[in-house]
This record gives structure tokens, C-alpha cells and sequence, in this order.
């Protein structure tokens, strides 16, 4: 698997549905940046129940950032819009078991519900999957500029699904594992790598 190349200076973390930047594998990765890459611009914002907002937000946040020097990660619902985001913007973008198709699979959740990682609420609304359906992007333009890790234990969402999805993309298919991805800690330095934050190749 190439690496991205240059290497990134500015790297935008997306987290899953219900999820927050206090993810196991947010964390991770930023604890890696900080200690390892401190010269990178790491951005991991809490994103808002709708996904318009959220996108809206993400856009304005990245707008000073040099396209030829970011990367993004998005994990399930964060993998979704990070491919959103690098289909417009066309940098690298690495998706960690992504929600393929949220508008179908979120239609279920509209209503009350709480985070993950504390005891806050939200209330996810029809019109939020109205939004998912309008954003959601063709074929990859360019499957290359994408790295996916997807696991064949993934409980939530159906692993050949993603695989389809992101054909011709660089793919790290997992065997067994789960939707959280418990053993990303295996799976980093190949992220890193696709990044160009360590050297080498898969």
C-alpha cells in the first residue's frame, strides 16, 4: 500500500454515531499526534446530531487548511462524511469500518437518544436522514486516495457491503474483530503509514 504523499500537516478525526472525540480510538490516535507528530494540526470537533450542521461545520473549520497536506479519519457515521468531505475536497482520507449507507440505517434511531461516552442526550430527527440521503456521494471519484479497515465481525454494519462500497480503494480487510474496532491498536501504524506520518509500505 503507497503511502500518502507529501505527509499530512493537518489531520481531522470524525467519530461514529452516538460517539464523541472521547472515543477509544480518537483518543488513541490523538495521544499518538501529540506525543509523536506534535508539529500536526490535529482537529477532532464533537460533531451535531444533524448531519448538514455537521458538514457545514467541518468545511468552515478546515477552510484554511492546505489541501495537498491534510488527511482525514472518520470512523462508521465519521467514515461516511469523511468520504463526503474527500470527495470534495480530494485529499486522503482513511475510513474505519464506515456507515455505507446512514439515511437507511439511522431511519430506525429517529428520536431520543444518548452519547456513548456520557450520560447527554440528543434527539436525532426525520429531516437528519433527509440530510444523509441528499449528501451522500456517487462512486469514488479516485478509490486510490482512500484506505479502508473493515472487520468481518463488525455487528453493526455488513462488512461486504463496505467492501463493495470501497472497491478499488487500499483495503485492510479484518478478520473477526468488532464495530469499535478494540484492537485498532494492530491496525494504526497501516492507517499512519496510508498518511505518511511513519515511513515504510504494507
Amino acid at each position: 500500500m503507497p503511502q500518502a504523499s507529501p505527509p499530512v500537516t493537518h489531520l481531522l478525526y470524525l467519530h461514529g454515531f452516538r460517539s464523541s472525540p472521547q472515543s477509544a480510538k480518537a483518543k488513541q490516535m490523538a495521544a499518538w499526534v501529540a506525543s509523536r507528530a506534535p508539529k500536526v494540526t490535529w482537529w477532532c470537533p464533537q460533531l451535531p446530531p444533524s448531519p448538514r450542521e455537521a458538514v457545514d461545520q467541518l468545511l468552515q473549520g478546515i477552510a484554511g487548511w492546505p489541501r495537498d497536506r491534510m488527511g482525514i479519519v472518520g470512523s462508521s457515521l465519521g467514515g461516511f462524511y469523511a468520504t463526503v468531505l474527500g470527495e470534495r475536497i480530494g485529499c486522503p482520507t482513511v475510513v474505519l469500518n464506515p456507515a455505507v449507507d446512514p439515511a437507511r440505517d439511522l431511519a430506525r434511531h429517529i428520536g431520543e437518544t444518548t452519547q456513548w461516552h456520557s450520560d447527554d442526550t440528543f434527539f436525532f430527527r426525520e429531516e437528519y436522514v433527509d440530510e444523509l440521503r441528499a449528501m451522500t456521494p456517487g462512486a469514488l471519484a479516485v478509490p486510490s486516495r482512500y484506505f479502508a479497515v473493515i472487520a468481518t465481525g463488525d455487528e453493526v454494519l455488513d462488512w461486504r457491503e463496505m467492501s463493495e462500497r470501497y472497491r478499488g480503494a487500499h483495503l485492510r480487510i479484518v478478520e473477526g474483530s468488532d464495530h469499535g474496532l478494540t484492537d485498532f491498536d494492530e491496525h494504526l501504524p497501516h492507517v499512519l503509514r496510508f498518511l505518511g506520518l511513519v515511513p515504510g509500505r504494507d
